[in-house]
């Protein structure tokens, strides 16, 4: 059966009736990663809780991981959404990270990546520091400072490498910002 928009029925029962074969065949499951799942409207949630469940909930044809901030745990509260969160089996708050867990959490990579002296103790502090609290912002920070001793050809990214990049570039934001207000 042919997908289309107005055979929203059919189009779900050929898409379930295959995910079954696949999953029977294959005894694997596909997964939906959803980012910024907070965004997402109600009826699209709606329509994958329908999609991932078969015989009256009793399997699972699709694993989905949504991620998103606090509004997503808010809007698991309300009414249109209940079905949706009452069929959430684990639930992971990343919250805001201490310095010391942003800091370990980048030594570890470093370790990882075979370079655990690439930065200096100084510069780790200051990642971790200026990312309040956020890993993610923590890395963008650390790929912005390793693309520009790349460009630059330093070895060692220290204290004096990271304002002067970081003091650079706001500089350059500002010029920026300046020429556009100008047109």
């Amino acid at each position: 059966m042919r997908l289309s928009p107005s055979n929203r029925w059919g189009g779900a029962k050929a898409l379930r009736d295959r995910w079954v074969e696949h999953c029977e065949a294959t005894k694997l499951r596909p997964l939906l990663i959803i980012d910024e799942a907070q965004e997402a409207r109600v009826d699209v949630l709606a329509e994958i809780r329908l999609l991932a469940s078969y015989m009256l909930d009793s399997q699972l044809l699709l694993v989905v991981l949504f991620a998103g901030d606090q509004r997503l745990l808010e809007r698991l509260t309300t009414p249109d959404l209940l079905p949706l969160a009452s069929r959430i089996r684990v639930r992971a708050a990343l919250l805001q990270q201490s310095l010391d867990e942003l800091r370990a959490a980048l030594e570890h990579l470093l370790d990882e990546a075979g370079a655990p002296r690439l930065f200096a103790d100084e510069v780790k502090t200051l990642l971790a520091s200026h990312s309040t609290g956020n890993l993610r912002a923590m890395m963008n920070m650390g790929a912005e400072l390793l693309d520009a001793a790349v460009e630059r050809d330093v070895a060692r990214i220290d204290e004096r490498f990271f304002f002067e990049h970081f003091t650079n570039l706001s500089k350059e934001r500002d010029a920026d910002v300046v020429r556009r207000r100008a047109r």
